[in-house]
């Protein structure tokens, strides 16, 4: 009865592929038949549930085929459809224990083929919803599988350029990992590092919340080993010129327990945020300087908004007081490092003035041996 009335080829998508579908604007698409359909999930589900189910008796027709065609009806564009096949998969993944390992390889292959060859597959959050379930159960130590499974396959999930559509539920399951091994931090943050989206403003924002949820449970000694490639990355989100990602990593200084380990390791970390934490800093210190807000210019580049340059100074202002002898350091070295810069900038406009003046020369038809140029 079930495979009869539920199992059927999907329909050619009717929405847009990809990033450029919003689930806010986009008009959902509806299974006509879905008032039967209904009945029949549900009949299924209490049949599953019910307490004289027998797994011995439904083994022939539950099967590695039933699974599979049941996995391929999660790409339907009804989202009451999906919610169902939820349900369902997680309640046979409960009775059959034999098709445990088979279901999270199947999805496993689903997962590879989204992210590596078709881009598109409607039920990637409701699956990962399921695997975060099934994930919070697993049993410690973690099998080798399981740590392949995050690093090779939930971790790439993050290139998918639809993220925004699954996002909450990838990012709860990288959770559930870190949470039982906090040894697979290290992985996990390169493997964000090495996807971290360039010109996409809204997908960083995505990354940095998940940090942000990283950081709320990470290990002292598992932060010592990412410290400097992670907050690498997030110096050049401090100076992004979108506000709202420069005020993302400003405000993990608000958390206490992140502001512990960022001072513990000051030695390491200040050097590489300074720079860009100091120039959106500069019209509070100018101020503070001056006592004259009136005198202070915010159309400097990475200086317009008031707002971030307050809190780039209150974030600046705990390694003053905190680390004091680091900070000094730390703003002798990026004095040096502008006096450099521009000693270097000077030289360049040198070297174009001497190169235009020969070209003016020449083209006046003087000889080359009479311009000298150092």
């Amino acid at each position: 009865m079930f495979k009869t009335n539920i199992f059927r080829p999907i329909p050619p998508p009717v929405n847009p592929i990809g990033d450029i579908y919003d689930p806010d604007e986009d008009e959902p698409v509806y299974e006509l038949g879905w008032t039967h359909m209904q009945l029949v999930y549900e009949f299924f589900l209490r049949f599953v549930e019910s307490p004289d189910f027998n797994n011995t008796i439904a083994k022939p027709y539950i099967d590695h085929k039933f699974v599979l065609t049941l996995l391929d009806l999660f790409d339907s564009e009804d989202n009451r459809e999906r919610d169902c096949l939820k349900t369902t998969l997680h309640r046979i993944y409960g009775k059959f224990l034999s098709l445990r390992s088979f279901i999270r390889k199947s999805i496993n292959n689903i997962f590879l083929t989204f992210v590596y060859e078709t881009g598109h597959f409607n039920g990637i959050s409701e699956l990962l919803e399921i695997l975060g379930s099934i994930i919070n159960g697993f049993a410690l130590p973690l099998k080798e599988e399981h740590k392949i499974f995050l690093i090779r396959v939930l971790v790439p999930l993050h290139k998918a350029r639809s993220l925004s559509l699954y996002h909450p539920q990838l990012a709860y399951c990288i959770l559930q990992f870190l949470e039982k091994d906090s040894s697979l931090t290290e992985e996990v943050i390169m493997g964000l590092l090495r996807y971290w989206p360039k010109i996409n403003s809204p997908k960083e924002l995505m990354f940095l919340n998940e940090i942000e949820d990283i950081f709320e449970i990470i290990d002292p000694n598992e932060f010592q080993k990412i410290e400097i490639p992670l907050f690498a990355q997030l110096s050049k989100c401090i100076s992004s010129p979108h506000f709202q990602v420069s005020e993302k990593v400003l405000c993990f200084f608000n958390n206490e327990y992140f502001v512990s380990l960022v001072t513990e390791n000051a030695e390491n970390i200040l050097p590489i945020i300074f720079p860009s934490m100091y120039e959106l800093a500069q019209p509070e210190l100018d101020i503070l300087e001056n006592q004259n807000q009136s005198e202070v210019d915010f159309d400097e580049p990475n200086n317009w908004n008031r707002t971030i340059s307050t809190i780039a100074y209150s974030a600046l202002k705990i390694f003053m007081d905190t680390n004091p002898v680091v900070y000094d350091r730390c703003f002798v070295l990026y004095e040096q490092q502008i006096k450099e810069d521009n000693e270097r900038k000077h030289l360049r406009e040198e070297h174009w003035k001497k190169l235009q003046e020969y070209v003016d020369k020449l083209k006046a038809g003087e000889s080359e041996r009479d311009v000298e140029i150092k």
